[in-house]
């Protein structure tokens, strides 16, 4: 492998659309990373997506030069048709995003960014997540990602992370330079609700859009909101298996005493 290199092919995908500044930034990225770059995402934007499928309709791939397709589908359908037909074998490491924007607390349930790298964990490579933080408003601070992503990356990929694990990174939203290190948290809970915007269209018909997340402000020291909100760079592995072990015994026990009675 190339000196300076962590993999010999890299797949980079994400859920803001193949178009979109933050995946040009993840592709510079992994050009540092890798002896092969393949880019596979989708069409158009599909923030919000989660973890959803495409199976009611065939799906069109286009290529738009040598090593870089766009999917008419979502991001989870980008990562499977490129690690299943599109880019050869074998793939070292899945990178999603650069998302616009942070996927903090229980925003990695809708997030089609996680979701990504969720579908190539599945598929038994390893992945990462990345997100750039932002504030309504304001310029996006690319170079804040752009800066600190490689060196975040090769740490991970040094330490390497167990089966059926994820990595979601976030970036504060601060210059490069204002960055206070890097620290690893637990995914923070915090979600109050969506600020819903009611509405009546030109026809007299009513609508509702779905707006931004609102949060608790609350103590989230120790979690990936804590993290960037005190200018850390949030690393936070996220296991697939969502059972709740110790529930799982106590009910086990519960039912099994019941059905003796």
């Amino acid at each position: 492998m190339t000196r300076g290199k962590i993999a010999k092919r890299i797949l980079v995908t994400n859920d803001d659309g193949i178009y979109a500044p933050g995946i040009k930034v993840l592709e510079q990225v992994a050009q540092e990373l890798a002896e092969e770059v393949w880019t596979v995402a989708p069409e158009v934007n599909h923030s919000g997506a989660g973890h959803s499928l495409t199976i009611k309709r065939p799906l069109r791939v286009h290529e738009l030069s040598e090593q870089r397709y766009a999917v008419d589908g979502t991001p989870t359908d980008a990562v499977l048709l490129g690690l299943q037909s599109i880019v050869p074998r074998p793939v070292d490491l899945v990178l999603s995003g650069v998302n616009r924007g942070g996927n903090l607390g229980e925003d990695v349930t809708y997030s089609g960014t996680v979701a990504a790298a969720m579908e190539a964990t599945l598929l038994d490579v390893p992945a990462i997540a990345l997100s750039q933080c932002l504030r309504n408003g304001h310029p996006v601070k690319w170079s804040t990602a752009e800066r600190h992503a490689p060196d975040v990356i090769r740490q991970l990929v040094r330490a390497g992370w167990g089966k059926g694990v994820l990595i979601n990174v976030n970036f504060p939203d601060r210059v490069a330079n204002a960055v206070q290190g890097v620290q690893v948290v637990r995914q923070g809970r915090s979600k109050l609700g969506d600020h819903l915007v009611e509405r009546i269209d030109p026809r007299g018909e009513p609508y509702i859009w779905i707006g931004g997340l609102k949060y608790d402000e609350g103590d989230d020291i120790g979690t990936d909101r804590g993290a960037v909100r005190a200018g850390a760079i949030a690393v936070t592995p996220i296991h697939l298996d969502m059972t709740h072990h110790a529930e799982l015994a106590r009910l086990i026990s519960t039912l099994a005493s019941s059905s003796e009675n």
